[in-house]
């Protein structure tokens, strides 16, 4: 077997760091981006943000006065564009730093320079937020007025530690009371008494050891309710709460012996009870999602732009910049040179191409824009990677955990593609718009002979889309509409 030398050629697909972190970036959502980016800025020294949310923060003087002027020490607050000095000036395309010159003693102001600007103390002592009061606080400060002996104070707060977050007693007193020390010597009756106790509490329920308990509390407390309909919405819920909540109107008239107005006015009773009484304190914080881009309407339709308050400002360092330059830095810096300038790049090339998604969305979604979700059209992840030229992976990357504010209120970039269904012309309907049509036909049904899902197939079948009973239901499922039993009202 002889040994001998060849030279081929052969082509193959390398991700290079830039393209992975292309990548990397393109899938991120806003929040993940600045988390992201943070901890670039952190590492690599010679890349600069221009956008810090620190930058206009507001400083308090000594006498609690709010000053709007950067402190000593701190880089000047950013000047009317234009006036960037040489030596911040950025030869990678990037935005520019804008400065001003300020005074070294600026804000040394410890006299009443804060007071004469702001004369009222509303407008010159910072709002605070208000301490959040929990269960927990709201009904030990009931205690505290209400209970005088130390021995029954004890044992209601024992019981309040043991609600759950709605307010609901979930161990039983036996529970309690055997894991109490038998030192103690505390008999089942005084825990029911301190029961009895916290059920007069504020909130209505609370202490309750199930639904039926809960809704009786309430009832029992409410003011201006008949004696007649108070017993019979107690009954309701103490006997026949199943029945009640699976609309089995006519087990109930029968159960107790009533006609449509009576067991009406027990229902309008039931109604105003709270079924979770300790849900009004418990602290959870809405999240808020930031657009991407933003669609509104002008003269020549509809035109799309990025959100600026998103997009994160960059620039390389200039004075380390010029000392690579120079040959003066180290083999390490050239590297992160190197990765700040692709960074910048990426960067730039991740809300282009977010942007070039969103106007071919809202170009072939033009009807949605206009009239609203019924008039959503079918649309798949490849006609738009078509359309611009790349790949279904990447509109898929883009179209993930980024947001779009419309008119008609915010929305997923995925919320634009869906299924199609067919429809008697031969044409092809979206399911978005379908599903707005059963929104809207269960909004205006008769709520004494509601719509079931084989009427509302039908009735969308007059329209023109052929679609089965089995997918009305999947789609008022998803809807979270209920069945047509539990929307039946008397």
């Amino acid at each position: 077997m002889k040994q001998s030398l060849q030279l081929r050629t052969s082509q193959h697909l390398a991700l290079t760091p830039q393209l992975q972190q292309s990548i990397r970036l393109l899938q991120l959502s806003t929040l993940e981006l600045h988390q992201e980016l943070e901890q670039l800025l952190t590492d690599n020294p010679l890349l600069e943000r221009l956008d810090d949310p620190l930058d206009h923060s507001l400083r308090l003087l000594a006498d609690g006065a709010i000053s709007q002027q950067a402190p000593a020490g701190e880089a000047p607050p950013e000047g009317p564009p234009g006036e960037a000095p040489a030596a911040e000036a950025d030869s990678y395309d990037t935005p520019a730093a804008d400065t001003e010159s300020t005074t070294p003693d600026a804000d040394m102001d410890w006299g009443d320079s804060g007071r004469s600007k702001n004369n009222d103390d509303e407008e010159s002592r910072p709002q605070l937020e208000a301490h959040h009061c929990t269960l927990r606080e709201h009904l030990m400060e009931q205690m505290r007025v209400t209970v005088l002996e130390m021995r029954d104070r004890a044992l209601v707060e024992l019981i309040i530690d043991a609600l759950d977050e709605n307010g609901y007693l979930e161990e039983s007193l036996e529970e309690i009371h055997a894991r109490l020390p038998e030192e103690l010597e505390i008999e089942i009756e005084e825990l029911q008494t301190a029961l009895k106790l916290l059920q007069s509490f504020d909130p209505m329920g609370v202490g309750a050891r199930n639904a039926a308990e809960c809704l009786a509390l309430q009832i029992r407390r409410l003011p201006g309710v008949p004696l007649v309909t108070r017993r019979m919405a107690l009954a309701i819920v103490e006997n026949h709460l199943a029945w009640f909540a699976q609309r089995d109107f006519n087990k109930l008239k029968k159960a107790l012996l009533c006609d449509d107005e009576d067991l009406r006015e027990a229902q309008a009773v039931i109604r105003q009870c709270n079924p979770h009484p300790g849900a009004a304190f418990a602290s959870d914080v809405s999240d808020y999602v930031v657009p991407d881009v933003i669609v509104k309407k002008s003269r020549n339709g509809w035109q799309v732009s990025l959100n600026n308050d998103v997009m994160p400002r960059l620039r390389v360092n200039a004075m380390y910049a010029n000392l690579l330059k120079q040959g003066k830095g180290e083999t390490a810096m050239g590297a992160q040179l190197q990765e700040a300038k692709w960074l910048i790049k990426n960067m730039r090339q991740r809300f282009d191409t977010i942007l070039r998604v969103a106007q071919a969305i809202v170009e072939r979604q033009k009807n949605f824009f206009s009239h609203g979700a019924v008039a959503m059209r079918p649309l798949v992840l490849r006609e738009i990677a078509d359309t611009l030229g790349l790949h279904e992976s990447t509109i898929s990357r883009v179209t993930t955990q980024k947001y779009m504010l419309t008119p008609h209120g915010m929305f997923e970039l995925k919320y634009f593609f869906g299924s199609h269904v067919a429809t008697e012309a031969g044409g092809e309907a979206s399911s978005t718009a379908i599903r707005a049509l059963i929104v809207q036909l269960t909004g205006a049904e008769d709520p004494k002979n509601p719509l079931s899902d084989s009427k509302i197939a039908d009735m969308l079948g007059e329209q023109g889309m052929v679609i089965a009973r089995r997918t009305v239901a999947k789609y008022r499922e998803a809807l979270k509409i209920p069945p047509v039993s539990l929307r039946k009202s008397l």
